[in-house]
């Protein structure tokens, strides 16, 4: 055994060290990763042939969490880890983002990288490690990869840019980014943002780009100390390149007319290229159609997008017959369907999005079971389902795109909600038609309908997805990309915001080379897109509605002391079920700092009335004077205790019952369970008993006097050493010997 290890110094002084030849040495790549007690092992093996018939990259990225590696059971009846949660596949995207670009482009063998966190301190965030450690596993391993690439987070928080920043200070922060990166060119990003300028954003791209450096050169030092510098020969593609030019020669001319004619059918457009492709196939011998097929169409992939992107650069004509930067156009509408909280429709050219909004209780919070825990109280689910692209595919659950634009479209409204909101809230997106950038399309129908729902947003938000088509000389940037722009083109960049500045960002880059000029105007662009679309927005709800509707449950909110927050759950919950059945509110209660924080909701005013008055006399201090309503609990012979506030008995003697002399309770008329009117006329300081009376509530009948009371101090002298008399003598008889009396005759 011979490891190697590199260290790696982050700005603020801690450390990531690199250590590879110790742990799964026979993968073909494997590295482990430390960054104080977060330890990561990412592992890569890549088959030595490739598939039949297989023309792209088949990578798998699988990131997973251990639950022991933060010492807790993973939940369920299995005990096991189970399928990949949010976090492990946004995770794993962020990843593959980064390196699936970055192979040769004929290298088609099925490769895996597994990315493994096997501690967790819950101080440092173990995904801006993972591309790292997984380019890291590369870089020691023999298969053909043009990085290496690492990712970081960069976060600005009290107006510092902090590389790597811990949860505590990611929270603080109003710019927080994961950049993907080689040495020379930026190749993904994804992040949020507190409304922040395009020039903004370009520095922490400039500050995060600088540490990656630092990170991609001890990944070549690392290689080159492992002796894994020389990668392995393959031979995945077989060609035929007469075959490829008599493809460009008769296809090119014809598929260029198609890319020339500007027509906004997505349909006709691809049954016009598809038919030149087919015809070309029948025009081969019968005998060698099967044979070349399968190359035909790969060749005329090629042409296809050539032909695209000639014509944008040099005739500035896109596929639809739009301007670089003019945006397709749009129709909105809210409140579209009657039972959801909110709702909305967004339209723009071929995209289609229908969002709903439901406004609920805290019960309705999303509990993360994660390695490390949480809870989520802004909800955004993105559903993408075959039919939104004409196909005749049975639905299959949510995957990782359903995941992965969600969240995007999640952390671009997030922020914008109005603080102290005491709503759990939930957006569902439904994507019914689909021509590109339904993610951004979620963000407007997002809007739409939080403000139709009476959500008092900051400002409304509105997203767009920019594309660019470059041949290293000329470039054109294009503002509301369509699908077949985004797969032909070079970069996919999608930007929201409000008027005031950015709220989320998404990009990749399938080019080397992206200059920070091309990223500027990129952005500025993006900026007049996204002010239109807005424009578009306010036309159709210029502001929030002024209350929810009718069928929202309205919710109350209070805070009581911590001392309190147990009197208001009682024994198992007893107390605070009751309060709910009586009342038909639903009813929460948290600790907080600043004590007990309750959410009281119902869908109608007295219950939530009826709820309040139940908690209000449970935390309500008892007040000498005040007059209460209250149940007689249990009668003795000196009188009753009655239950004047909940779990709060006083003592109702039976002098206070009546200004009537009793012989005894029964000439009370008092029973168990009699609703009493009493009145509190003490609190014992010393013991907090309580004295309860009924005859204060009486007339005072005329010529009443009040009996006179013995002193209690009148009782004659106490003795020496405490007793009030002396013992007479004789009175006990003596002690028999070992302290026992003898007992008396008559007790047997």
């Amino acid at each position: 055994m011979n490891p190697i290890k590199k260290t790696i110094a982050l700005p603020d002084g801690r450390t990531i060290t690199l250590e590879t030849g110790k742990l799964a040495k026979q993968a073909d790549g494997a590295v482990e990763l430390r960054m104080g007690n977060t330890m990561l092992l990412a592992t890569v093996c890549s088959a030595k042939e490739a598939g039949e018939g297989v023309d792209f990259m088949p990578l798998t990225v699988e990131y997973k969490e251990k639950f022991s590696s933060n010492g807790r059971f993973p939940g369920g009846f299995t005990k096991r880890e189970g399928r990949a949660g949010d976090y492990e596949i946004l995770t794993s995207r962020l990843v593959d983002r980064a390196l699936r670009p970055l192979f040769p482009d004929n290298y088609h063998a099925d490769t895996i990288v597994q990315v493994t966190m096997y501690s967790a301190d819950g101080q440092d965030m173990p995904d801006a490690l993972a591309g790292l450690a997984a380019s890291a596993a590369m870089a020691v391993s023999d298969i053909p990869f043009n990085g290496p690439i690492s990712e970081v987070r960069v976060a600005r928080v009290d107006g510092e840019f902090v590389i790597n920043p811990t949860f505590e200070q990611c929270d603080r922060a109003d710019i927080e980014l994961m950049v993907g990166a080689t040495y020379e060119n930026i190749m993904m990003v994804e992040g949020e943002m507190n409304e922040v300028s395009e020039t903004e954003l370009l520095d922490a791209l400039r500050v995060a780009h600088e540490a990656i450096k630092v990170q991609c050169k001890a990944q070549m030092e690392l290689a080159e100390e492992a002796g894994a510098t020389v990668k392995r020969e393959y031979c995945h593609e077989v060609n035929d390149e007469d075959l490829r030019n008599d493809v460009r020669e008769k296809c090119y001319d014809k598929a260029y007319a198609i890319a020339k004619a500007g027509c906004a059918d997505k349909h006709w457009r691809q049954e016009s290229f598809d038919a030149i492709c087919d015809e070309y196939i029948e025009s081969l011998p019968e005998e060698e159609r099967e044979e070349k097929a399968p190359l035909v169409k790969r060749y005329y992939h090629d042409v296809e997008k050539e032909a695209m992107r000639r014509c944008v650069l040099d005739e500035g004509i896109r596929l639809d017959g739009r301007k670089t930067n003019e945006i397709r156009p749009i129709w909105c509408e809210t409140d579209y369907i009657p039972g959801p909280h909110g709702s909305a429709v967004f339209t723009r050219g071929e995209t289609q999005s229908l969002a709903t909004v439901t406004l609920g209780t805290k019960l309705d919070e999303k509990i993360l079971d994660d390695v490390l825990q949480g809870r989520e109280r802004f909800l955004l689910h993105y559903n993408f389902p075959p039919f939104s692209t004409g196909e005749a595919r049975a639905p299959r659950g949510v995957g990782r795109r359903e995941v992965g634009h969600g969240n995007l479209a999640h952390r671009a409204l997030k922020r914008m909600f109005p603080d102290n909101f005491p709503y759990v809230c939930r957006i569902v997106s439904d994507i019914l038609e689909s021509n590109g950038s339904s993610s951004m399309a979620t963000v407007c129908a997002g809007t739409l309908s939080l403000l139709d729902a009476g959500v008092q947003m900051k400002r409304p938000v509105s997203g767009i997805a920019m594309g660019l088509i470059s041949d290293g000389e000329k470039y054109a940037v294009l503002s509301d990309i369509l699908g077949d722009e985004d797969h032909l083109g070079d970069m996919d960049f999608k930007v929201t915001g409000t008027r005031k500045g950015i709220t989320a960002t998404q990009m990749d880059i399938k080019v080397d080379g992206l200059s920070y000029e091309i990223l500027e105007k990129a952005l500025n662009q993006a900026k007049e897109g996204r002010l239109h679309i807005l424009d578009k927005i306010e036309e159709t709800i210029p502001a929030p509605r002024e209350d929810y509707k009718p069928h929202v449950p309205r919710i109350v909110t209070m805070l009581i002391p911590k001392e309190l927050i147990g009197a208001v759950i009682g024994p198992g919950g007893k107390v605070i079920q009751g309060i709910q059945e009586a009342s038909g509110a639903t009813v929460s209660i948290d600790e907080i700092p600043e004590g007990g924080y309750i959410e009281v909701a119902a869908a109608n005013k007295p219950s939530i009335d009826k709820a309040l008055e139940m908690i209000n006399a449970i935390v309500e201090l008892p007040e000498e004077g005040k007059v209460y309503s209250g149940k007689v609990r249990s009668i003795l012979e000196f009188g009753a205790f009655v239950e004047f506030m909940p779990n709060r008995d006083g003592l109702l003697h039976i002098s206070e019952i009546s200004w009537d002399r009793l012989e005894n309770m029964e000439a009370s008329g008092l029973k168990e369970g009699d609703e009493v009117q009493v009145k509190l006329i003490e609190i014992d300081k010393k013991t907090g008993k309580y004295r309860l009376s009924m005859r204060a509530l009486q007339p005072k009948p005329e010529g009443y006097v009040e009996r006179e009371r013995a002193p209690r101090g009148d009782r004659g002298p106490r003795r020496e050493g405490g007793d009030r008399r002396p013992r007479r003598e004789g009175d006990r008889g003596p002690r028999r010997e070992g302290g026992d009396r003898p007992r008396r005759e008559n007790r047997e």
